[in-house]
């Protein structure tokens, strides 16, 4: 994976710079609309308190949450169907753990975190089609 025995490639390489978020009493449809709008796959729900986790919420929680049980997009918040906590990656982490540890736990995607503070968000996908790596 790595393209010579010198560097290693980081999170912080391959992660999409910047994180759209939105609020956990946002509607399903506001949050649909908001990711087609920014043109992202994912959105990061606001923490309600300092000491509170982030949430998260990505197609898959729409499909569970609205479209299987049949509800109305409108009388769904983010905070019904997203999923929290979140698991951060470090910045500096080096991608094969990263790649290990989304695919053991299970995501796709996860924001980057450098010093306390989320800089970018990283999926399996960005591994894959990052030209560092293939």
């Amino acid at each position: 994976m790595v393209p010579d025995n010198t560097s290693v490639i980081r999170a912080r390489d391959v992660m999409r710079k910047g994180i759209v978020s939105i609020d956990g009493m946002s509607t399903a449809r506001e949050a649909a609309a908001k990711m087609r709008s920014e043109k992202v796959y994912s959105l990061l729900v606001k923490k309600r308190y300092p000491d509170d986790a982030w949430g998260i919420l990505v197609y898959q929680d729409f499909i569970k949450g609205v479209i299987i049980p049949g509800r109305s997009p409108d009388e769904v918040h983010v905070y019904e169907i997203m999923t929290k906590p979140v698991i951060t990656i470090p910045a500096d982490m080096d991608i094969r753990y990263v790649a290990r540890l989304a695919y053991r736990v299970g995501i796709r995607r996860s924001p980057v975190e450098d010093g306390g503070e989320l800089i970018g968000m990283i999926s399996l996908s960005s591994l894959i089609l990052d030209n560092k790596l293939f």
